[in-house]
Parts: structure tokens; C-alpha cells; sequence
């Protein structure tokens, strides 16, 4: 068997062939790099049997639909894929043979609704559903996400062995594949041992999709085979979790207010402006939420800074569960020229916690 990773960027195509069968298959292939991967097959005289994308993708065209026509090969994806194109339907526990090999398929929603794994005796093809170590995972603020579909399926991949190697989708800071040994030490999202507290983990990082994102999802869904169907940014690591901040928001200095001081202004009946940054459903839980706040999910609020522009001047105080988004939100603010920003800090589970 030859197995290689083909592409030079951050996004991993790979290649699997069967040199007694000249037969190959390509995952996740890239739309810019059609010309090469079918160049290759010609090359070699390798018969391209299948193409696999292990999900909708939001950063780049698949060249699926493109190969399919070249080639006349089976394209496959999970069941639950919208794409037109696709001939092969999968669903979780399938094994589907391809060259004569036995691929494992594992239903691992989470990025995405649609998101498949494939095991090949120890290679395990994780999509976006998990990245390399520090890298985590893909996002799951994008349509059809959810961080509780993310953490059921990190459940199911709990009796793997620690030597299975794991070959990611996308690979934005040179990290090399690794074992799921190497994972279980280093990757954050393997560390949450309750959904309670991978959600409130997720939800404190993500800061929601570019809207190019959803241009991008529209052409897969649609089987472009057209690479300027949807402008792409270069060099941006957009699927990972945060992927799509602001890199010179880093460098913004953040104020923040205690529990206590906020408690005063409110008794005191100060003049402030309250930005509760959560989900809908989060200002109904134990932590509850302030009496008069503005809610913009964080998902929302580079859209919604005209709808702020009338609170520039005044004091806002930026709310949410444990201080995290809000920090993400003072910088968005600080950047688009709002000056008196402050976060609350803890969040909410402080004010609590204190009594407030």
C-alpha cells in the first residue's frame, strides 16, 4: 500500500493506493489541485476508485464533484450530506471496501452534522472532528454544529488504541500526525470528563463563523466545480476553534470590573450599558442573567456593531459565563473604535459565587 499526504497547505489530502490493484482513492482533495492529483494518477497509471470527503467543508471547494466527472469514480460521504453529487452514502459502523481494503466508517458529528472518521487497520482519518494536540479540534459554531454531537462522538472513539495514528483534515501550524496516545496527553478536547463542562469549554471559546464561511458551504452543497465559486482567505487557520479571530486582537489590553463594583453601580443605578454575550438558552440556566442587558450571542456581534453605535460613548460592561468570551468581545469592540469597554471579571459564575 502507498499512503501519502499530497498538498503543500494546511489543508491534508491523502492518498491511499493499492499498487497490485493500480487503484487509489483521495481524501478530502482540494479543488485547486485537481490538475496535480489527476496528473498523478495518469503518471502512474493508477485508476482512481473513490473519493471520500469526511464532511461539508467551510475553507475550501471540494474537488470531489470535479474528479467524479474526470474519472467517473464513487464519491462518498455520510448519509446525512446534503450534496447532490455524492453516489455512496455511509453511515456509522459501515465498512465499505475500496481497493479491496476494509474502511471503518464512525459517524462523528460535532463540526459538523455530517462528519465521518475512517479506520484503516491503525490509521484513523479524523476530518475536522479532532486536530492535532494543542490544535483541538474543528469549530462547531458553524451550521449544523454542536458541542454536545462533539462530545458524544470524542465518547466514541474512547477504546481506540493508544497506537492508532491520527491523520487530520487540516493541519495549520506544522504539527506532525500522531499517535492517540500522544492525543489523550496533549489535546484539550480529550481532557473534559463531563458534557456540561466540554459545552461551557466550547462556548467559551468560539466567537462564530466569517461570514465567507457559509459562501464556501453554499458551493459544496451545490457540487462547485468552480475554485472561484466563493472568495477564500489565504493562511488562515479558520476551522479551528477561534480560527477566524482578529491575530491583532492579542495585543489589546482589556479592562475589567469586579463582581462587587458592578453590584454597586447597579444598586447605585449608574449609568451603564450591559452586553450579555451567551446563547439564547444559557440566560435560562442556573446562572441566570442581569435585568436589562442587551443579548447579542458572541456568534453575532461583528454583524451587529452599527446596532451598538449608539453606546459608544457610555460605559459597557461585557457579560458572559466565565469571562472568556467577553474578553474575546472587548477586543472586537476595542478594534471597531469602542473606548470604554470593560469585561466582567469571572463572568457570571463569579457574580454568582459571590452572592450577587
Amino acid at each position: 500500500m502507498i499512503f501519502k499526504q499530497l498538498n503543500p497547505g494546511s489543508c491534508k489530502t491523502y492518498l491511499i493506493v493499492d499498487e497490485s490493484l493500480s487503484e487509489a482513492i483521495l481524501l478530502d482533495p482540494v479543488i485547486n489541485h485537481v490538475s496535480m492529483y489527476l496528473s498523478l494518477m495518469k503518471e502512474n497509471k493508477y485508476k482512481l476508485t473513490h473519493v471520500i470527503d469526511t464532511h461539508t467543508h467551510a475553507d475550501h471547494i471540494s474537488a470531489c464533484p470535479s474528479l467524479r466527472d474526470a474519472t467517473d469514480c464513487e464519491y462518498v460521504m455520510h448519509n446525512l450530506s446534503t450534496s447532490k453529487c455524492v453516489s455512496i452514502k455511509v453511515k456509522n459502523k459501515e465498512i465499505i471496501t475500496m481497493m479491496g481494503k476494509s474502511f471503518k466508517i464512525m459517524h462523528t458529528p460535532g463540526h459538523t452534522r455530517d462528519s465521518i472518521s475512517l479506520l484503516l487497520d491503525n490509521l484513523f482519518f479524523s476530518g475536522d472532528f479532532l486536530f492535532l494536540e494543542d490544535a483541538g479540534a474543528g469549530r462547531d459554531d458553524l451550521p449544523g454544529g454542536s458541542p454536545e454531537d462533539h462530545y458524544n462522538s470524542l465518547l466514541s472513539i474512547a477504546t481506540l488504541d493508544d497506537q492508532v495514528m491520527v491523520y487530520p483534515a487540516h493541519e495549520y501550524r506544522n504539527r506532525k500526525p500522531s499517535t492517540m496516545k500522544i492525543q489523550r496527553l496533549n489535546n484539550p478536547h480529550l481532557k473534559h470528563k463531563t458534557k456540561e463542562d466540554f459545552i461551557n469549554y466550547i462556548n467559551d471559546l468560539r466567537l462564530g463563523p466569517a461570514a465567507w464561511m457559509k459562501d464556501v458551504l453554499n458551493a459544496n452543497y451545490k457540487c462547485s466545480r468552480d475554485p472561484n465559486s466563493a472568495w477564500i482567505p489565504t493562511d488562515l487557520p479558520a476551522c479551528e476553534v477561534k480560527g477566524t479571530s482578529n491575530p491583532n486582537e492579542e495585543n489589546i489590553d482589556v479592562n475589567y470590573i469586579s463582581s462587587s463594583k458592578l453590584f454597586q453601580y447597579l444598586t447605585e443605578k449608574q449609568h451603564i450599558t450591559l452586553i450579555d454575550l451567551r446563547e439564547k438558552y444559557e440566560l435560562k440556566d442556573k446562572l441566570g442573567h442581569l435585568e436589562n442587558i442587551i443579548h447579542i450571542p458572541i456568534g453575532q456581534l461583528t454583524d451587529r456593531l452599527e446596532q451598538l453605535s449608539q453606546y459608544e460613548d457610555s460605559n459597557i460592561i461585557l457579560l458572559c459565563r466565565s469571562g472568556a468570551r467577553a474578553t474575546s468581545a472587548a477586543k472586537i469592540l476595542f478594534t471597531a473604535n469602542f473606548t470604554n469597554i470593560y469585561v466582567l471579571q469571572g463572568g457570571m459564575m463569579d457574580y454568582r459565587l459571590n452572592g450577587f
